[in-house]
């Protein structure tokens, strides 16, 4: 019989906060496939001074405009992927939850973002690399406190990078986000 599985697409994985790995530390990842086979998802809070401009620098419209390119994780960095809210403009892509799909087809979304860049950062979010767990990696994870399953918010996906996100991802699951908060290790003591 296979083992419940406590994390579905479209689920936000907020680090433990004493995760020590430098690839996760205070990261948000959103799940974008789990079964038994393993996990895969994208970390939608790490910016890079990366853009579409010097990552596609031959493609027609994303290599003219600068758009912003996020890690998604350690695993595969040539890979570029995407995440929108905009179906009807970038056709072809996975829903993940009936509000956000993953990937589409690359000219059309080059065409969304050339047309007006500032506006599409609400939409969309680029990423090279991705999060990736074998099977059973993540439940074990899970049961060892490395991950904190919290709901789905576009803010988290398409606002504010960094600490200020993982936060937000944190204190989105009610009381136990914040007391682990009020529990948080010194960072002085490192």
């Amino acid at each position: 019989m296979e083992a419940e599985l406590r994390v579905i697409p479209g689920t936000l994985l907020a680090a433990w906060p004493d995760l020590a790995d430098p690839n996760f530390r205070h990261a948000v990842i959103l799940m974008c496939h789990h079964n038994a086979d393993g996990a895969y998802g994208l970390v939608v809070n790490r910016a890079t001074a990366v853009t579409t401009r010097q990552l596609l620098p031959t493609h027609p419209e994303l290599g003219q405009v600068p758009f912003p390119v996020h890690v998604g994780g350690p695993v595969d960095k040539r890979a570029l992927q995407f995440l929108h809210t905009v179906p009807d403009a970038i056709p072809g892509g996975l829903s993940l939850d009936g509000k956000l799909w993953l990937g589409g087809e690359l000219d059309a979304l080059g065409r969304f973002v050339a047309a007006d860049p500032d506006a599409a950062k609400e939409s969309v979010r680029l990423f090279v690399g991705y999060s990736g767990w074998a099977e059973g990696q993540l439940e074990r994870e899970l049961e060892q406190r490395s991950w904190i399953p919290a709901p789905l918010s576009l803010k988290a996906v398409f606002g504010p990078t960094g600490e200020e996100a993982w936060l937000s991802a944190v204190r989105s699951i009610g009381e136990e986000g914040l007391d682990l908060l009020g529990n948080r290790p010194d960072p002085h003591l490192n």
